[in-house]
């Protein structure tokens, strides 16, 4: 891919300040002055210590990312929210791994993106995950189809400009229509399910009540942090887990089969169409009910 930028400013400038004002990170800037041809201006090759005069425009040839050969395709169905040249917007299923691992490594979500991508003849075949999803979590995955939509999207998630909303149905009546919960949590010895302890990472947890059931609530919930499990632990330490969520003792006997945890909403500024991206995805069966 090609991006062109103007010197917009009154002075000149080196080209790697010029790059950093345009999102690209010192690591991407690192990867592109190793080659001879990443940056033009008129048509013509520019070395990385020319320096940008006012009103100068520069190309910057972006190579293609080439398949990752320990990624094998997948050929399933994956519903596609949204897609262009740099993003796409997924629905992904509860029961699905996002990414591959020892227990999946043939039919995750990016091995069925990966499919995709083969099959639309793309140039860039290394599919970046912004939003990950924990398996038994359904609802929005923001990818970032090349390397320049990574390092805007990393540097959205680093400044918390990523707006990320879920559907939850939690055990119990909350009484406050409103709350935050600003908790650290972290792993306690080798346990696999994450806990509220002192010696944890900041985490905090926005919620807004949306439903009132004689043995539930439905909350809308934004995380202002991305820890691991986050609004199942948090809510598990105020006393109220997760419909179905077994890890944390969730009550297993309400009509759903997995933690009740939907991310149904998203929101991110496009820095390529410079405007705000905002989607959502409809609440799944198994959750409906309850909202």
């Amino acid at each position: 891919m090609q991006v062109k930028w103007k010197n917009e400013t009154q002075s000149e400038i080196s080209l790697k300040n010029f790059l950093s004002r345009h999102g690209v990170s010192h690591r991407m800037y690192s990867a592109l002055k190793s080659r001879d041809d990443s940056f033009k201006i008129d048509n013509q090759k520019i070395t990385p210590q020319r320096k940008i005069s006012s009103g100068e425009t520069v190309t910057v040839v972006f190579p293609p990312e080439t398949a990752d050969p320990n990624v094998l395709i997948s050929h399933q169905q994956i519903e596609i929210i949204y897609e262009d040249d740099n993003w796409m917007i997924v629905n992904k299923p509860a029961g699905l791994t996002t990414v591959p691992g020892p227990s999946n490594r043939t039919d995750t979500l990016v091995n069925r993106i990966k499919g995709h991508l083969v099959a639309e003849h793309t140039s860039d075949l290394r599919p970046h995950i912004i939003t990950r999803l924990d398996r038994f979590t359904s609802g929005l995955v923001l990818v970032a189809k090349n390397r320049l939509a990574n390092s805007y999207a990393n540097q959205q998630l680093a400044s918390h400009q990523i707006d990320k909303r879920y559907l939850t149905v939690v055990a119990g009546r909350i009484e406050y229509n409103h709350g935050m919960i600003d908790l650290p949590i972290g792993r306690v010895d080798n346990n696999f399910a994450r806990e509220v302890t002192p010696a944890g990472q900041d985490a905090k947890t926005e919620y807004w009540v949306k439903n009132r059931l004689p043995t539930a609530t439905v909350l809308e919930v934004k995380l202002h942090t991305g820890r691991t499990h986050q609004i199942r632990v948090h809510f598990t330490d105020a006393g109220h887990p997760l419909l179905g969520d077994e890890l944390y003792h969730g009550p297993l006997n309400q009509g759903i089969k997995r933690q009740a945890l939907h991310a149904v909403s998203l929101q991110f500024y496009d820095p390529f169409q410079k405007r705000e991206l905002s989607f959502k995805a409809a609440v799944p069966a198994d959750m409906l009910k309850y909202v």
